[in-house]
C-alpha cells in the first residue's frame, strides 16, 4: 500500500459526566485521531492518549508531535526508498524511536484500517475473531458518595451491563465495595486500582476476599512486577496487571513471576492491535484469561476494541461499554447494547468510520502531513 497523505485531527468531546480515577477527573475528553489516505482506501486511528502525562508518560499534544516529527517521517523515508507499507511492517519501521506506544498504535490502526478496507476484509476477520456478539461491561467512576454511587451502578445494570468494574483508591474501597455486593447481590463485580497501592497495604486489600471479586486490577505501580507477584500470594482475590503490560514479553515475563492470574489488554498501551494479539496468544498459551480494556475511546477506538474482545481468549466482559456510556454524540454511529453485548462489526476495516457532520462539530483543528 502507498501512504499519500496523513491528516492529524485533533477533537474535544465532552463527557456525559465527569469520570474520576486515582489519576484525576475528566469532563471532556482530548482526543487524536490519525486520517490516512492511499489510492485504495482510507483509514482511520484513535491515539488513547489523555490531555495530560498522568495515566502514563504520553499525552495527546506530545503523541502529535511525535507523529508528525518522527514517525510519519520514517514512514515517508521507507516509501521513498521503494518500501510497500504495511501493518505488519509498521512497527519494525518505527523501532528507532523509543517508546510513544500509543502514538505509535494509532499510525498503525490508521494503516490496516485502510489496508483492510482495500481489500474488503473486517478487523475482527483480521484479527481472528471468533465471535460475532461480546459482552459489556462498565467502568464506574469515584463517586462523592456512597448512595450516589449505588445510584449510578442501579442505573448501568438496569441499561443490561454484565459485570461492574469500580474505581478504588486508598480512603475508598472497603466500605464503597461492600455497599455494591449488599445492594446488587451476585452481580459480576471487580475493581480498578489504578496503582494506587503499595505492598504495605496487603492487609487492608485482602479485606475485599470477603466480596467474592472477579479480579482486583492493578493495585501497584506499574514497575512493580515483583511487588504485585508477592501480594498475589497474599490474596484471594485474583490479581490482573493493565500498567504493568506493556509488550507480550512483558506479560510473559509477569505470568512467569506469578504476578497475574488475569491480564487487561489495551491495544494502545502495547503499541497497537498487532502486538496486543500477541498478549492475547500468550495468555491463551499459558492458560491465563484476557479482557478488553477501554480508554474512553470514540466509535473508532471502540470498533477496534470490540473486534479484539471476540478472540477466543477473552473470556471475561471488557470495559467495552455502549457509546452512550460516555458520549451523548459520538463522531460515529454509535455501539448499543443488545441484550448487554455489543455487535462486533464485519464490514471492511473498522466497520465504522466519522460521521462528517459529527466530527466537525467537535474538531479544534486539523493538521496535515503529505508523505
Amino acid at each position: 500500500m502507498k501512504v499519500e497523505r496523513v491528516e492529524l485531527h485533533r477533537l474535544r468531546l465532552p463527557l456525559v459526566a465527569p469520570f474520576r480515577t486515582s489519576f484525576g477527573t475528566s469532563t471532556t475528553r482530548d482526543v487524536l485521531l490519525v486520517r490516512l489516505d492511499s489510492p485504495e482506501a482510507t483509514g482511520w486511528g484513535e491515539c488513547v492518549a489523555d490531555a495530560e502525562p498522568t495515566y502514563s508518560a504520553e499525552y495527546a499534544d506530545g503523541a502529535q508531535q511525535v507523529l508528525r516529527d518522527h514517525l510519519l517521517p520514517r514512514l515517508a523515508a521507507h516509501q521513498r526508498n521503494g518500501g510497500v507499507v504495511t501493518a505488519a511492517r509498521v512497527a519494525p519501521l518505527l523501532a528507532g524511536v523509543k517508546g510513544h506506544p500509543m502514538a505509535k498504535g494509532a499510525l498503525e490502526m490508521a494503516v490496516l484500517d485502510a489496508e483492510l478496507r482495500g481489500v474488503g476484509l473486517s478487523f475482527a476477520g483480521y484479527l481472528g475473531a471468533v465471535a460475532d456478539r461480546v459482552p459489556a461491561g462498565v467502568s464506574v467512576g469515584i463517586h462523592p458518595t456512597v448512595p450516589e454511587l449505588l445510584d449510578a451502578v442501579a442505573g448501568y445494570l438496569a441499561e443490561g451491563y454484565l459485570r461492574i468494574k469500580l474505581k478504588i483508591e486508598p480512603g475508598w474501597d472497603v466500605e464503597p465495595v461492600r455497599a455494591v455486593r449488599e445492594r446488587f447481590g451476585d452481580v459480576l463485580l471487580q475493581v480498578d486500582a489504578n496503582t494506587a497501592y503499595r505492598l504495605a497495604d496487603a492487609r487492608h486489600l485482602a479485606e475485599l476476599d470477603a466480596f467474592d471479586l472477579l479480579l482486583i486490577e492493578q493495585p501497584l505501580p506499574e514497575d512493580d512486577v515483583r511487588g504485585h507477584a508477592e501480594l498475589a500470594r497474599r490474596l484471594r482475590t485474583p490479581v490482573c496487571l493493565d500498567e504493568s503490560i506493556t509488550s507480550a514479553r512483558a506479560a510473559a515475563d509477569a505470568i512467569a513471576l506469578g504476578a497475574c492470574a488475569v491480564v487487561n489488554v489495551k491495544a494502545g498501551r502495547v503499541g497497537g492491535y498487532l502486538e496486543a494479539r500477541r498478549v492475547h496468544d500468550v495468555c491463551a498459551a499459558n492458560g491465563v484469561p484476557v479482557w478488553c480494556g477501554g480508554m474512553l475511546e470514540t466509535g473508532l477506538g471502540r470498533a477496534a476494541n470490540v473486534a479484539l474482545a471476540a478472540l477466543p481468549g477473552f473470556v471475561l466482559p471488557g470495559d467495552t461499554s455502549a457509546s452512550g456510556r460516555y458520549y451523548r454524540h459520538d463522531v460515529t454511529q454509535p455501539f448499543e447494547l443488545d441484550g448487554g453485548h455489543l455487535v462486533v462489526p464485519t464490514s471492511p476495516g473498522l466497520g465504522r468510520e466519522p460521521l462528517p457532520d459529527a466530527l466537525a462539530e467537535v474538531t479544534t483543528s486539523v493538521q496535515e502531513v503529505m508523505l
